[in-house]
């Protein structure tokens, strides 16, 4: 468990300001995350990865000279924002374009691909990478949705050595996809992960068991057997990696990079003894081990566990992994770095968003907003350890602590905008941004899309109605099932969003005031997560677990039916006391 710790919801936070006080020789802190503290060669590929933190040294850990120039960082086991990523891509950039890097998961796609977006419309090459070495996460057929484990090492280490050999982006993308191509990970656990605060952990091992194909979020693994030996345990790696050698390549004669990675609980001489019989089978087997690294290099918080790499390298591959680095978590060979210069070192200023102008009705319609919201709070706050628990029995049990953080979020920012005069759509939006900004994961992403939909369609020129808040929430499923790919029956948020939206269009379109059709299509959403127990997960970190997660409704759609509930009941006391009036 966690044991130092202030409040659990500033740990991140804390944890970043003492990276960065204690790292100054490497690092310095931008809005979002980190960046170099040294000057990086002019008009070449900037590398800026990241994810949730909880990992370290992923992905903080490997910033610096000849290894990564930046690291957006996330909350504890949630991806960051897609305003994190940008701002620190933008501290980053070193006038030949940007390539992101980053694990295989929904929350960090959904994200990265937005600031992306973002700088691609500000003339900013921006390409991505997105690591996908856990074989234990997806079938070979299906290598594209597998996740990144601690492969993003060897992935990220080359194509910052591309980069800072002055290779092109196109030659930094090749690099970094082949790397991709001939790295496997498999993991194994004993123990789950606790979070800061949390009373139990966010899976469980029973006493003398090991979950086999462990991730690095407290996913439950895809099988469990009993704790092996440490050379049975060697065993069962190797020859489970030998199993998915990369097209083309022989084993006898091949060179490799193994990794034995320790996930955050198990010790250093532990992992020592299972390589030494790793070494062994890698020999026997006929390969070179090139350069092993043993330790802690991608780690799942408080987690007893380890997973093996092996890196299949070739003549450019090896001369690039061995390329110098001199980052707080990953050193070798000699670097000369230079300091910056005071005028180089300045952060990115964060500018007070204006307000635009607005009516008084839309400014009356703000404060309808704020309340929602107010009300959306109250319920997630008071099912939060709920949704966790559903969350956990095929996820990774975040989900109740990933919708505190966002919708508290969210509150302050409308409650800053009300406070500003702001209109309803614009109230929507701060609270979208701050939403999607302090959440992150895949539920940052979809809630701040969906209250930006909501927003656009109100706007600030008048009262939202009836049709348009029916408009927005048809934009809201529209944009998340757009950019998210979900459809109904893939268990997730979207089979609630979708009836919802139907059930609230067809009241309206039949003449009902907006408390009464928000009332009808809630027993709908209500209903509508109810009937997600009896699905199968088909996206997200539970697809791999599908079958464990039959029976038990999904998170995702139960916080939101609970919001929309929630929501109706705001719209009851505000027609009762306008009755009353």
């Amino acid at each position: 468990m966690t044991r130092l710790f202030n409040e659990p919801a500033a740990f991140a936070d804390e944890m970043i300001e003492g990276f960065v006080a204690s790292h100054g020789r490497w690092v310095k802190r931008v809005s979002g995350g980190v960046v170099r503290n040294t000057k990086s060669t002019p008009d070449t590929v900037a590398l800026v990865i990241g994810g949730g933190s909880g990992h370290y040294p992923a992905f903080a850990g490997l910033v610096g000279q000849g290894l990564a120039h930046g690291a957006a960082m996330g909350n504890l086991f949630a991806s960051p924002s897609a305003q994190q990523v940008y701002n620190v891509a933008k501290a980053a950039s070193n006038r030949a374009g940007v390539l992101l890097g980053y694990g295989n998961y929904a929350g960090d796609v959904l994200h990265f691909t937005q600031a992306q977006e973002k700088l691609r419309k500000e003339g900013i090459d921006c390409r991505s990478i997105a690591v996908t070495d856990d074989v234990s996460s997806a079938p070979l057929a299906e290598r594209a949705k597998r996740r990144g484990i601690a492969g993003d090492l060897t992935v990220f280490k080359v194509a910052a050595a591309a980069a800072e050999a002055g290779y092109s982006m196109d030659s930094v993308v090749e690099i970094a996809d082949r790397a991709n191509d001939r790295t496997r990970s498999f993991g194994v656990a004993f123990t789950g992960c606790t979070l800061p605060g949390a009373d139990h952990p966010l899976f469980s091992v029973p006493e003398g068991r090991m979950a086999v194909g462990m991730g690095i979020h407290g996913e439950p693994g895809i099988d469990e057997t009993d704790i092996p030996t440490a050379d049975e345990l060697a065993e069962l790696l190797v020859a489970k990696l030998l199993t998915e050698v990369p097209e083309g390549l022989e084993v006898k004669g091949a060179r490799v990079v193994p990794i034995l990675n320790g996930l955050g609980s198990v010790k250093y001489e532990e992992l020592f003894v299972v390589y030494r019989r790793v070494a062994q089978l890698l020999a026997e087997a006929g390969l070179e081990a090139v350069d092993p690294q043993v330790g802690e290099l991608v780690t799942s918080f408080d987690m007893a566990g380890t997973s093996l790499t092996l890196f299949w390298l070739d003549d450019e591959l090896e001369t690039l992994w061995n390329a110098p680095a001199d980052a707080p978590a990953f050193r070798r060979g000699a670097v000369t770095a230079e300091a910056l210069e005071a005028s180089d070192a300045a952060d990115l200023s964060e500018a007070e968003q204006s307000i635009p102008e607005a009516t008084e009705e839309s400014r009356a319609g703000a404060v309808r907003v704020l309340a929602a919201l107010g009300a959306a709070k109250a319920v997630v706050d008071a099912n939060a350890d709920e949704l966790g628990r559903i969350d956990a029995i095929a996820g990774d049990g975040d989900h109740g602590i990933g919708m505190e953080r966002g919708v508290r979020a969210a509150v302050e920012a409308a409650t800053d905008a009300v406070a500003r005069g702001a209109g309803a759509a614009t109230t929507l939006h701060f609270a979208a941004d701050a939403w999607a900004d302090k959440a992150g994961g895949t539920s940052g992403a979809l809630w701040g899309m969906a209250l930006r939909a909501v927003g656009d369609a109100v706007g600030d020129s008048k009262a939202p109605d009836a049709g348009a808040v029916a408009a927005g929430v048809a934009g809201a499923a529209a944009a998340i099932m757009d950019f998210g790919k979900a459809k109904p029956g893939d268990k997730t948020l979207v089979d609630v969003l979708v009836p919802f939206r139907d059930a609230l269009a067809s009241a309206v379109g039949a003449g009902k005031s907006l408390t009464e059709a928000w009332a009808a299509a809630a027993m709908t959403a209500e209903q509508a997560a109810e009937d997600t127990a009896q699905l199968l997960p088909l996206m997200g970190r539970a697809r791999p677990h599908a079958e464990k997660s039959l029976g038990t409704p999904d998170a995702g759609a139960v916080s939101m039916a609970l919001i929309i509930r929630a929501i109706h009941n705001t719209l009851i006391e505000r027609t009762t006391i306008k009755e009353k009036a």
